[in-house]
């Protein structure tokens, strides 16, 4: 009884149904305690897993791999890193689910570079298991966020050898990872190879050509979907308005009165993007009535309100900007260091702004300093709105020369032979002055550049720069046809919204759940 709560809902009727059993003084054993912390993972309960670990040790059962396996997965869940790697040291026999919990331990922790080695020495066989199709699944999670691509393609690789090629969950997160890391050929190489495609694969797809500038190939997909019969879901329709971020302003009104129409109630991501494009064409107004309805939902982020900040800034209201700072001071809202990787020769290396720790730190600086100055005799003029304090445009300007992109940038000039595609990825938002920098770079070091930051993936001039989902390219105006173009994805939203009802069901049937958790939950739970 207690294994079918753990399975179904309310799960913590599974506790009271094992502490009934103790006060009939009936002996818990080792499976009925494993059932039991499942109970307590699936609601996340810290304070019921400090219970039953107290229970553990006082019956004995430190020793067991499978109960201390499942602790560890409960304390990674509920963000206590430091407890569960703890229980990790005491687990007798480590086996490959044991390694697994580990390393959702370190994604969920932030720990992601450790992740990658972790992978390596389970492949080399020092631990004396090697990764299993979970194992990969999670990798591929890591290089995605790190914009690991070499890693990636490495773990793709063992996929392959290892006769994982045609498990469908595998494959849909391939289709992301190689989205998020600009790779759109190989994303849709492995979209194209699976034979069965599930709403998460063509979500995938969709979203990856959003996030990379392919607005219309993203609206076509989305169009492919439906033909097909494939029912779209909250993601979808997230990923689809995520190809309008950078639409024409005026449609920015338009787009807001299409979410308040759907039957279904907009979720923080629908938000989170739309508020992303108020940000690029400066709606102080929408964008101020966005982040209301993300503190509606208790959904609001730190990075939400910089993003508010960044609005105010560029139109220079700094009364705004002092009063949206006071108030995130006195709520105590902590906003996220700025962090840029590049990936050079398998080792990864990371940037913050005014970075000095890295052992190549001077030249860096100095090829910095020389870019910048080939970059203004191109016509480069520093974006000072991009800076959020109050100062001169002299301080300003000084202030946004060293960012950490810049800086991870100008490493890869460094470090690779002329002609080297970089790949840099960031955890936060791009500014827009990092952002011209990069297109400017493009073109007068001949360099493929590809920048992911939290989003959407950002590529240079050279490639397939972000305004091509504006109705330009390479600065060239498309004119008429963008606008034919904008009136159809617009139709196309209205006629999704008109399958409310059909997304009202699946929403239902998921209780709100996201079809990334479930992904997880259906194909990764470790233990």
């Amino acid at each position: 009884m207690i294994r079918a709560y753990s399975r179904s809902n309310p799960p913590i009727e599974g506790f009271l149904l094992y502490q009934d059993m103790r006060h009939r003084g009936l002996h818990a054993d080792r499976l009925s305690l494993s059932f039991v912390i499942k109970c307590f993972v699936r609601v996340s309960s810290l304070m019921g897993g400090v219970q039953v670990h107290a229970r553990i040790l006082r019956d004995g059962h430190q020793s067991d791999s499978l109960l201390l396996t499942n602790l560890m997965d409960l304390y990674s869940l509920c963000e206590k890193g430091n407890e569960a790697c703890k229980v990790f040291d005491e687990i007798p026999q480590r086996d490959t689910v044991a390694w697994n919990v580990l390393i959702s331990c370190f994604i969920r922790n932030h720990r992601t570079r450790d992740v990658l080695g972790l992978f390596d020495a389970m492949v080399n066989g020092e631990f004396g298991c090697e990764p299993d199709d979970v194992t990969c699944l999670l990798l591929l999670q890591a290089c995605a966020n790190l914009g690991a691509l070499e890693f990636g393609e490495k773990v793709h690789c063992y996929i392959q050898e290892h006769g994982y090629g045609d498990a469908m969950n595998l494959c849909n997160s391939l289709v992301a990872m190689y989205s998020r890391c600009g790779c759109l050929d190989k994303a849709y190489g492995v979209f194209k190879s699976m034979r069965n495609k599930n709403v998460v694969t063509w979500t995938a797809m969709i979203s990856g050509l959003a996030m990379n500038g392919r607005g219309r190939e993203a609206i076509e997909a989305f169009r492919e979907m439906q033909r097909v019969g494939v029912l779209p879901d909250y993601q979808t329709f997230t990923g689809v308005l995520s190809a309008c971020s950078h639409c024409r302003a005026g449609e920015l009104d338009r787009a807001y009165q299409v979410i308040m129409s759907m039957e279904v109630k907009p979720d923080s991501t629908i938000w989170r993007t739309l508020l992303g494009a108020c940000r690029i064409h400066r709606h102080v107004t929408l964008g101020e009535r966005v982040v209301g309805h993300l503190i509606e939902l208790k959904a609001q982020e730190a990075g939400d309100y910089v993003l508010l900040l960044n609005i105010y800034s560029s139109v220079g209201n700094w009364e705004k900007v002092t009063e949206l700072r006071k108030y995130m001071k006195e709520k105590g809202i902590q906003t996220t260091a700025g962090c840029s990787s590049i990936q050079l020769n398998g080792e990864i290396h990371e940037f913050v702004v005014d970075d000095v720790s890295h052992p190549r730190k001077e030249e860096i600086y100095d090829m910095l300093n020389e870019i910048n100055k080939q970059l203004k005799i191109a016509g480069y003029v520093v974006e000072i709105t991009s800076e959020l304090h109050n100062l001169g445009a002299k301080e300003k300007t000084y202030v946004l020369s060293y960012h950490s992109e810049k800086l991870a940038i100008a490493f890869g000039v460094l470090a690779t032979p002329p002609g080297t595609t970089i790949r840099v990825a960031k955890n936060l938002r791009i500014c827009v002055d990092c952002h011209n920098f990069a297109k400017f770079l493009s073109g007068v070091y001949n360099r493929d550049l590809i920048i992911r930051d939290r989003t959407r993936t950002s590529f240079s001039l050279q490639c397939n720069d972000q305004s091509i989902s504006t109705g330009h390219t390479n600065g060239l105006n498309l004119g008429l046809f963008g606008d034919i173009w904008l009136k159809s994805y617009w139709d196309e939203v209205g006629r999704f919204c008109e399958m409310g009802k059909a997304v009202t069901s699946i929403s239902q049937g998921q209780k709100g759940e996201t079809r990334s958790k479930q992904l997880l939950c259906e194909t990764s739970s470790p233990v």
